[in-house]
């Protein structure tokens, strides 16, 4: 008998692996029945998972991928789940951009300026450890814009001096004559609810890698699915591409190479925890204990 999910699907790029697990059966050879719930992109304004609701309790979902730092956080606070996963997932990084004429040239420029970004999503921790590398932490400055849509218009009214982004939206922001100044890697954390145990979680990573190594040994069989968010962004903001030519955008876009989570880093994300305990991101009383699974690796 299979075991049965709800499986939450983040419809970018980066978790493209786990659309075509779930819809090519990859899961169902594993042993695991999956219901992916996604939300269409129409009704998404701020962020795709809600930041007051718990996923887990309030949606019925079993699992999860969110940031890594945004994962330490929900379980913590909102008590939604247990972290059991991470990884990068696929070579692509965030990259910060900024206007064309702008002054800002050097990482450290980005002292004290504003990045615009959407918050409590987990890339503004992302952002946050990536700047700190340039710059003292009492200079980093981080501004909310919501959804990549909304960065990119926010970045081109020159309401925000910077902003970041990941693909497709960043090879968009160089169409549109944006200038990357930072890149840096985004990380993963996979959460899972009470019912997620060893044996559910090897289901998932094994029918992952299976979608993963596929996609990577023929990226074209992909494109479509994987262009599905940026022909989405088009739809609810057409004004960002009133001035790219679209078929050529999409042409410059290629399908990354993939790799598959691992089970959740005990030590490692207890480092992440401290981290954020020391720049006051989560509440002092914070338990590692009670943010990660017991899942042995």
């Amino acid at each position: 008998m299979n075991d049965k999910v709800r499986l939450f699907h983040l419809p970018f790029s980066f978790m493209l692996p786990q659309k075509v697990a779930a819809e090519k059966g990859y899961f169902e050879a594993e042993g695991l029945e999956v219901e992916l719930v996604e939300r269409d992109r129409g009704d998404v304004d701020w962020k795709y998972i809600p930041a007051e609701e718990s996923l887990t309790d309030d949606h019925g979902v079993d699992i999860y991928p969110i940031c890594k730092w945004e994962s330490i956080k929900r379980t913590w606070e909102m008590d939604d789940g247990r972290i059991v996963g991470k990884g990068t997932f696929a070579n692509q990084p965030y990259t910060v951009y900024v206007r064309e004429e702008s002054d800002l040239a050097d990482p450290s420029d980005l002292a004290n300026v504003p990045v615009g970004v959407n918050k409590r999503t987990g890339q503004e921790y992302t952002v946050i450890r990536a700047l700190e590398n340039h710059m003292p932490s009492d200079a980093v400055t981080l501004e909310h814009h919501g959804m990549p849509t909304d960065r990119l218009r926010a970045l081109r009214d020159g309401d925000v001096e910077a902003v970041s982004l990941l693909e497709p939206q960043s090879t968009l922001a160089e169409k549109l004559g944006f200038r990357p100044v930072l890149q840096f890697e985004n990380h993963m954390g996979i959460v899972g609810a009470d019912a997620v145990d060893g044996s559910v979680l090897e289901k998932f990573i094994r029918g992952y890698e299976r979608a993963a190594s596929d996609i990577n040994e023929h990226p074209s069989a992909y494109r479509d699915v994987y262009l599905e968010m940026l022909r989405a962004d088009a739809d609810v903001a057409p004004d960002l591409f009133d001035d790219v030519e679209y078929d050529a955008l999409l042409e410059d876009i290629e399908v990354p190479r993939y790799e598959s989570p691992e089970v959740a880093d005990r030590e490692e994300l207890s480092d992440h925890l401290s981290w954020m305990k020391r720049r006051q991101l989560v509440d002092e009383s914070a338990d590692i204990d009670a943010i990660v699974a017991p899942i042995e690796r």
